[in-house]
């Protein structure tokens, strides 16, 4: 038996469903998620121009202590995104530059934690994707145990092993590992709706079709009035 709180086998997305889900923006898949999925706003890039799409590998620690993602960076495999569990802790960092450095080198996708980085010009710098609660300067210790591999709350959100993980200057967005490719068609059409939309708006068709019934529903108008 190996440990329990080490699982190191789960299915992850296809690598060919990756490739098709990023590109798309996070906004979309969410919307066609039934707009959810998106982690809370305290998950930013440390870049506005930060990108990453990939498979989450999971890790759950104690606030302030990172050795169980140094574990988790030897057991990862390349196009995996850690998606770390640090319980919104920004008291110290639980990654800077060493372990980033890692993680491009091994080929991970990029890193999303509940919890502070450090180093954060020089992973800028280095062009890694990284998003993250916060920043701070002070190191963390590496002494308490945790989970690899289990469904962790990041941002608020359930993330299970495998899931799709995508991110951009808005936020992250989880997908389910089982779904994500039945929005594909979804997310193709609503960029599509919405380019023509835009178009028709700067064309001057700039009235909103639906507003004035939604206004009589929430009372605002009377039945038969109009703004």
């Amino acid at each position: 038996m190996g440990n329990p709180d080490i699982i190191k086998n789960f299915t992850r997305v296809p690598a060919d469903i990756v490739a098709q889900a990023s590109r798309f923006q996070p906004a979309i898949l969410a919307d066609v998620a039934g707009r959810r999925g998106a982690m809370h706003g305290r998950i930013r890039p440390l870049h506005p121009a930060m990108k990453l799409a990939g498979t989450a590998f999971t890790v759950e620690v104690r606030p302030g202590d990172n050795l169980m993602i140094h574990a988790a960076i030897a057991l990862a495999r390349p196009g995996d995104v850690l998606v770390i569990d640090g319980k919104g802790d920004l008291n110290s960092a639980l990654m800077g530059t060493i372990m980033m450095t890692a993680c491009k080198q091994l080929g991970l996708a990029g890193v999303v934690m509940d919890g502070a980085a450090r180093d954060s010009l020089e992973i800028i710098e280095m062009d890694y994707p990284v998003f993250a609660a916060g920043t701070n300067p002070n190191g963390p210790t590496k002494n308490i145990g945790g989970r690899i591999g289990h469904p962790v709350t990041v941002g608020g959100i359930t993330v299970h092993p495998g899931d799709f993980i995508i991110g951009d200057n808005d936020g992250v967005v989880v997908v389910e590992r089982e779904k994500v490719a039945g929005l594909l068609p979804m997310a193709d059409k609503k960029v599509k709706d919405e380019a023509a939309r835009i178009a028709a708006i700067k064309a001057g068709d700039t009235a909103a079709k639906w507003l004035d019934s939604s206004l009589r529903t929430a009372g605002v108008l009377k039945e038969g009035e109009t703004l």
